[in-house]
């Protein structure tokens, strides 16, 4: 979803200010809404800038994102017509790039937990008014391109019980103690985009085995204390900032000793830091789980 143009909070791009100067590509690359973006587009448009940051030297970076986009893109026959993760489908192992692949995982119920924070967090920034002004009557149950974003046909229902246009109340998160019907009607919506959100997130834990099973050399990395540490964090109370200061502390060096120091032993990843002579160390931007495709000037492919 991050390659439509629009909906920058719904679909979660990272903010400018949160990318650390490190160049990103593709976020709303397509400019149509309207229509899919299929996985032989994306095929062609990201190996292209994987060529284009090789060519400069650089070390493109894959982030996140669906893995039959992936799966698409990395394999050196690519059939359009194959569903490859469908029950019958046949899973390639037969690579177009020399790759490493890192993957950072964690539990379950922490991974859970964390998916629906994020959720509450996407609200807190504006994401309710962004969908407010996005909604259009007409394109009401249309599933297409940037209409499938997570977010969007969970707040349909609601804008077409209270469309904006009617009231400015309608277009503004409804406070606890307004109309119950209305603040039940908002909450409705925010269960389902929580559930959904989680169930996106097994279906990608499912195409990753599948493609561990298929001879994708997955390197797992354990990031439960690393978020768990990071969850509690945020349940402190804000005034208690010494104790918030160690804890953001904890976090992190969790993180470095669990997941980075781990992540450096790989072989490529030890290869390339030798290469580049340096390694960007640290937690992920904002401790964002990311789904998106972007690409650094270290350079990266986020």
């Amino acid at each position: 979803m991050q390659l439509y143009n629009g909906l920058d909070i719904t679909t979660n791009k990272i903010p400018a200010p949160e990318r650390k100067g490190v160049p990103h590509f593709l976020f709303g690359n397509f400019d149509s809404i309207e229509a899919d973006v299929a996985p032989s587009q994306f095929r062609s448009v990201a190996g292209s800038t994987i060529a284009d940051i090789a060519s400069r030297g650089s070390l493109p970076l894959l982030v996140g994102g669906s893995n039959s986009f992936i799966h698409a893109l990395l394999v050196e026959a690519f059939d359009s017509k194959q569903d490859v993760f469908a029950e019958s489908g046949s899973v390639s192992h037969v690579l177009r790039y020399e790759c490493c692949f890192l993957w950072v995982d964690m539990s379950w119920s922490v991974l859970s937990e964390y998916l629906c924070k994020r959720v509450d967090e996407m609200l807190d920034s504006g994401m309710f008014e962004e969908l407010a002004q996005f909604y259009d009557p007409t394109k009401a149950g249309v599933m297409v391109g940037l209409r499938k974003a997570i977010g969007v046909p969970e707040f349909d229902a609601y804008f077409r019980r209270y469309p904006p246009w009617e009231s400015p109340e309608n277009g503004v998160v409804p406070k606890e103690g307004s109309d119950p019907v209305r603040r039940e009607a908002y909450e409705e919506a925010v269960r389902e985009i929580k559930d959904n959100t989680c169930r996106l997130a097994r279906r990608q834990i499912g195409k990753l085995l599948r493609l561990k099973e298929a001879g994708w050399d997955l390197a797992r990395l354990d990031a439960t204390a690393t978020f768990h540490a990071m969850m509690k964090k945020n349940k402190r109370q804000p005034s208690d900032s010494e104790s918030a200061a160690g804890a953001e502390l904890e976090w992190r060096e969790i993180w470095e000793k669990q997941v980075m120091e781990p992540s450096v032993k790989i072989n490529p990843v030890r290869a390339n830091c030798q290469r580049w002579g340096r390694l960007v160390s640290g937690p992920p931007l904002s401790a964002k789980v990311n789904r998106s495709l972007m690409r650094t000037e270290a350079e990266g492919l986020s």
